[in-house]
């Protein structure tokens, strides 16, 4: 399962669809506490913003339990912001906006 963590509506939803026309079980958690309170998936599409907890937090978090693959999802594109989500625990970096095509390559 692929846990999607987007708080915008308009971005997560088409994603979810997205993902699931290839074929992948999808759930969504539109908050950092959602994504950390979810059953572990096989992997977290991961944006930084999010309402409650940064999403940065929320990958340190995930990382001091689990091994899951993370892949964030955000808008953040200075090296300054990749270096420290891949430092943190991230196994990949995906600046919006981003082909479907693409996030689904890395996915597999």
């Amino acid at each position: 399962m692929v846990l999607v963590v987007e708080d915008e509506d308009a971005i997560a939803e088409p994603l979810v669809e997205g993902l699931e026309r290839e074929g992948f079980d999808v759930q969504r958690a539109a908050t950092g506490q959602e994504a950390l309170d979810a059953p572990e998936p096989d992997l977290v599409l991961l944006d930084l913003r999010l309402p409650d907890i940064d999403g940065l937090e929320v990958c340190r978090r995930l990382r001091e339990r689990s091994r899951v693959p993370v892949i964030v999802v955000t808008a953040r594109g200075e090296e300054v912001d990749r270096v420290v989500g891949l430092e943190l625990g991230a196994d990949d970096y995906v600046v919006k906006p981003y082909g479907l095509r693409e996030l689904v390559a890395r996915i597999r």
